[in-house]
């Protein structure tokens, strides 16, 4: 199974992963063709060979008219990176570079002036409200009009909006406003779609079955900003990574910025242990700042050995319930976690007709199950039987369609792929259509 991981040990930031997974391809001058001929106003990416701690990677270096917008992940000013801006409304520069400037968001100004090459040309440009160019704001729905209107895939297309979408939804939720009012900072809007898009192009032209990452290294201490001390990490970043793996360490800042957990969020299936696998190929993405670690993603790219999981079957025999009664115990089963509860037409002893009665579970529910099948069904025993599955890998994209944004399921592995409408979302579109689902599952085929 073709498969990337991605080692997020010092965080995570757009303009990293694009660096690391650069590396991965074979053609890369073809891919920042590709991007620089995209069209984004102002923007131009580069490639730059950068090496930390004695390892050679990639730094991605983006220019917005001609400046590198290094600062511009200040995602919002409730979180401004130790740089008090006056500013009342938010201004999301949500350039991925945390990495390349501000590790250090525990240090105050006394010592943060050596940056100023690299972080204080915003106050100079980015921050002057006399400058028109400089503080005009893009809404959700300007950037998505942006990325639609790029020469992209719809699936490049689908994949950078719902990442954006990610990053709006959890500051909406930080500043109690809703999504269509969250403002990103024009200038460093841009070079965050190209971090963002560019992370897209590469997904699909690497075209793993399977992504999964290590659980994410987001720094520690507090950012400084005009209305407080915020913790690490940045109030929106740990909304985004709500249920995935994350830590802390010795390594004082923001290592994750918004735009990199969504990144990694939208597109890894799950999180942990790098599997079995035979790397084809290894990339990295550095920062710009140098620490007693590598500043670095590091990907992985290569064939790993077919997924198989452990699960256990639950299973009685049952002639004396009710059709309703074994519909019950297999709801209960069911919001108890089982992975599938389904009956068999069996016959039984004194030729009475009954019931097999099979719950699909995890190993480690199946004492708990046991116990409900027991409470719940007239069975006076229950079967178990431990075995392994092969499963093809699983993931849920948002796809932009005629009748707006649907949720597809693909599964790929061993040699297929398949990929399906998530139900939920057919069916409020049919009864907001007042259609059948077979109406609109073929509107929305091409």
């Amino acid at each position: 199974m073709k498969t990337l991981y991605v080692e997020c040990a010092m965080g995570a930031a757009g303009d990293m992963l694009m660096g690391a997974l650069l590396e991965l391809i074979p053609d890369r001058q073809a891919f920042l063709d590709e991007i620089n001929a995209l069209g984004l106003p102002g923007v131009r990416v580069e490639a730059e060979p950068a090496v930390k701690c004695g390892i050679t990677g990639t730094h991605m270096k983006v220019t917005v008219c001609g400046e590198e917008e290094g600062s511009g992940d200040v995602h919002d000013h409730e979180h401004h990176h130790d740089h008090d801006h006056e500013h009342d409304h938010e201004h999301h520069h949500d350039r991925d570079h945390e990495h390349d400037h501000d590790h250090e968001h525990h240090h105050d100004h006394d010592h943060e002036h050596d940056h100023d090459h690299e972080h204080h040309h915003d106050h100079d440009h980015e921050h002057d409200h006399d400058h028109e160019h400089h503080h005009r704001h893009a809404s959700v729905a300007d950037i998505a009009a942006v990325i639609d209107g790029l020469a992209l895939s719809d699936r490049v297309k689908a994949n950078a909006k719902a990442v954006f979408g990610l990053v709006a939804e959890a500051e909406s939720a930080v500043h109690g406003k809703p999504v269509d009012q969250v403002h990103f900072h024009e200038v460093g809007t841009m070079d965050a779609v190209a971090d963002v898009v560019g992370v897209c192009m590469l997904m699909e032209r690497i075209g793993a079955e399977e992504i999964a990452a290590s659980p994410v290294h987001v720094g520690s201490g507090h950012v400084h900003c005009a209305h407080g001390i915020l913790p690490v990490p940045a109030p929106a970043t740990a909304l985004i990574l709500r249920g995935v793996p994350t830590y802390g360490g010795q390594v004082r800042g923001e290592l994750c910025t918004p735009t990199g957990a969504a990144l990694l969020k939208h597109f890894a299936a799950r999180f942990g242990d790098r599997p079995v696998m035979a790397a084809s190929a290894i990339g990295y993405g550095m920062g710009k700042k140098d620490f007693e670690r590598a500043n670095c993603v590091r990907a992985f790219l290569g064939e790993a050995e077919t997924k198989r999981e452990e699960i256990t079957r639950l299973e009685c025999n049952l002639d004396d319930m009710t059709g309703e009664a074994l519909g019950f115990a297999a709801e209960v089963l069911f919001a108890a976690g089982a992975r599938d509860v389904y009956t068999t037409p069996i016959g039984m002893k004194k030729s009475r007709p009954g019931v097999l009665l099979s719950v699909i579970c995890l190993p480690e529910d199946a004492d708990r199950l046991a116990a409900l099948m027991m409470k719940h069904t007239t069975t006076l025993g229950i079967r178990r039987l431990d075995m392994s599955r092969y499963a093809l890998a699983r993931r849920v994209e948002t796809e932009e369609t005629p009748l707006g944004p649907v949720r597809f399921k693909t599964a790929q592995g061993l040699g297929v792929t398949r990929r399906k409408a998530e139900y939920e979302d057919i069916a409020a579109l049919a009864k907001a259509r007042d259609q059948s689902l077979d109406e609109v599952l073929r509107e929305l085929k091409p």
